[in-house]
C-alpha cells in the first residue's frame, strides 16, 4: 500500500515530498482535547448537520484564494453552526501555518483538526490539536504506530482513506475516526459514489466523516443519508465568489449555515 510517485497527481506529489522534508516538533506535546464525538452529538442535539468547517486560504484543487483573517473566518464559521473547524497547517501549497492553528484554536471553543500531510511521528508535536489527520495512503504501514503516538499524546487521530484497502487498513490500526475521502488523489478526481460505496462497510462503532466535493446542501444530505456521522466542507464554505439563495457571496457565516441546517431547511 505505500504510495510510489507514479500513483498520484503531481500536485500531489510535490506536497507529499515537501512533507517528507518539513521538521517536526522539538518537545513532545501533550494535549487535552476537545472532542469530537461530544462535538457531533451537540450539533445533532440542536438539530444542526454535524459540520467540520475547514479555514482553508488557498489549495492546489481551486482557484483564487482568500486574505481575510483566519481567526475571523472561524469565528464567523462558528457562528453559523459548525461542530468542529479544520484548520490547515501545510505553508507551501496551501498557505497554512501552525501559528494559525495556535490562534484558531485559542479563539473557539470547538474541536479543532489539523489538517497536514504528517508522515512522521515528530511531525505531530509541531503544534497542540484536538484532532490529528492521518492520511491512510500516505503513511503506509507506518499507520498503526501513528495512530497510537497520536492517541499518547492526547490527540484524536482521523484516519483518512479513499480505497477498500485503506479503510481495512484503518480499522485494523484501530481507527475510531475514519474519513472517506470522496477526491483520488491519484487524479484529482471527486466522486461523491466514493463514499456510498465504503460507508457499508464502516462498523458502528466507528464515527464516519464524508470529505472532498460536497458543495451543496443537496449533496449534504447525499451523504448524510449515506452514512455521514459528519461533513468535513471546505471550498464550498470559503469560496468568496460563491452565493447562495441570498446572495450573501462570501459570507462565511452564511455559507457555514446552508449546511449545518440543510436537513431542516432545505436549500437555503
Amino acid at each position: 500500500m505505500n504510495t510510489t510517485s507514479d500513483d498520484l497527481a503531481p500536485a500531489v506529489r510535490s506536497i507529499l515530498d515537501a512533507a517528507a522534508e518539513r521538521p517536526g516538533g522539538d518537545e513532545r506535546v501533550s494535549v487535552d482535547a476537545r472532542s469530537l464525538s461530544d462535538a457531533f452529538a451537540d450539533a445533532e442535539r440542536d438539530g444542526r448537520v454535524p459540520v467540520i468547517a475547514e479555514v482553508k486560504p488557498t489549495s492546489p484543487t481551486t482557484d483564487g484564494s482568500r486574505d481575510d483573517d483566519p481567526v475571523e473566518l472561524a469565528e464567523a464559521m462558528v457562528a453559523g453552526g459548525a461542530a468542529a473547524l479544520s484548520v490547515l497547517t501545510e505553508p507551501e501549497h496551501f498557505g497554512g501555518s501552525v501559528e494559525t492553528l495556535r490562534r484558531v484554536r485559542a479563539a473557539v471553543d470547538v474541536p479543532v483538526l489539523r489538517k497536514d500531510f504528517l508522515v512522521r511521528e515528530d511531525q505531530l508535536d509541531a503544534v497542540e490539536a484536538d484532532v490529528v489527520l492521518l492520511i491512510a495512503r500516505f503513511v503506509g504501514d507506518d499507520l498503526p504506530d501513528l495512530v497510537a503516538a497520536a492517541r499518547d499524546r492526547g490527540f484524536q487521530p482521523l484516519v483518512e482513506v479513499h480505497s477498500r484497502e485503506e479503510l481495512a487498513a484503518a480499522l485494523a490500526a484501530g481507527a475510531d475516526l475514519v474519513g472517506v475521502n470522496n477526491r483520488d488523489l491519484g487524479k484529482l478526481d471527486v466522486d461523491l459514489a466514493t463514499f456510498e460505496s465504503l460507508a457499508p462497510e464502516v462498523p458502528d462503532r466507528v464515527t464516519l466523516i464524508a470529505e472532498s466535493g460536497i458543495s451543496t446542501p443537496a449533496e449534504a444530505r447525499r451523504m448524510r443519508a449515506a452514512g455521514a456521522d459528519a461533513l468535513l466542507i471546505g471550498s464550498a464554505i470559503m469560496d468568496a465568489e460563491g452565493t447562495d439563495a441570498a446572495g450573501t457571496g462570501g459570507d462565511v457565516s452564511a455559507n457555514t449555515r446552508r449546511f449545518t441546517s440543510a436537513e431542516s431547511e432545505g436549500d437555503v
